[in-house]
């Protein structure tokens, strides 16, 4: 019976396991190996030169610069969306006058939040070139100019450019964790709100003490893939920003120089070995974020 069920498993499993070698694995071992290689292109023969490239990437000031705004937004981005979207969540679910039910209209609220999901990334950053237009009919700028101030440089000026991306990824992924972090918080009980309300418990005690505790798992995955987004942004900088990642380099990250390299230069080679350090980049942040936020499972 037991090798019957053995066989009908590996029956089921064989085709997608191949299929997951062919187009997942396969292609990772590809750019492991033209990482070693100074291939420029379809057309030209790759020679194997080792750790070159890897060699290289310790001496570009470029590609390091990339690094560091990808660790900002690793660290902000993950911090700040979670962030919002726990207290909209909060408001809408346990927001009411009663402190244990949810706002009136909130299902409407949530589709509000989530409508910038609906958008393609590419058409996000269209819109918001519009938006942060440095002339005075720019959408913020016009505020700014009504004030009597002068235009704000929010793309030109190189200490603004990282900000204004990362508010714009912000705004683009908040509306899906309310939705995540809602759902979360309508599958907890009421009774265990109620509880804690007549217990005394006020608002913050509810969202510290209750919430908290009974979402982190829904945290814990949030985290990471907005980490790993955070380290995958590419569309947001390559199409909103000046020169791809502009002014002078300060916006730019390893997705976009990967491309730069491969695309403009044609020194694929070199855009892999930088690929493969993204790989490891993200592989260790989701290893290492599993690990450090894992906690005893609460059970309800």
């Amino acid at each position: 019976m037991k090798y019957g069920r053995a066989r009908f498993i590996t029956g089921f499993l064989t085709l997608p396991v191949l299929l997951y070698v062919v187009y997942v694995l396969s292609p990772y071992a590809q750019a492991f190996y033209i990482a070693m290689t100074d291939w420029r292109g379809v057309n030209a023969t790759p020679r194997f030169i080792g750790l070159e490239n890897f060699q290289r990437l310790m001496g570009d000031g470029v590609f390091w610069k990339a690094v560091s705004h990808n660790l900002i937004l690793l660290i902000l981005l993950p911090l700040l969306t979670i962030g919002i979207a726990l207290f909209f969540s909060f408001l809408l679910n346990v927001g009411g006058r009663s402190g244990v039910k949810g706002i009136w209209g909130s299902k409407f609220y949530r589709v509000l939040f989530f409508f910038p999901q609906v958008l393609a990334v590419a058409i996000v950053a269209v819109l918001f070139q519009q938006v942060f237009q440095p002339r005075s009919n720019g959408m913020l700028n016009s505020i700014v100019v009504a004030l009597g101030l002068e235009p704000i440089g929010f793309l030109s000026n190189p200490d603004l450019a990282l900000w204004s991306v990362l508010g714009v990824l912000v705004w683009q992924a908040v509306g899906f964790y309310v939705v995540l972090f809602s759902a979360g918080m309508a599958s907890i009980p009421r009774d265990v709100f109620e509880a804690a309300a007549i217990d005394g418990a006020g608002r913050v005690q509810l969202f510290f003490r209750i919430t908290l505790p009974l979402l982190w798992d829904t945290i814990q995955v949030g985290w990471v893939y907005l980490g790993i987004a955070a380290l995958d942004v590419f569309a947001v900088v390559w199409v909103m920003t000046a020169e791809h990642g502009g002014p002078d380099s300060s916006t730019t990250v390893m997705a976009a120089e990967i491309y730069r390299n491969a695309f403009h230069y044609f020194q694929f080679g070199y855009a892999s070995a930088m690929g493969v350090v993204l790989f490891f980049f993200t592989v260790g942040f989701a290893a290492l974020s599993l690990r450090l936020s894992r906690r005893e499972r609460i059970e309800f």
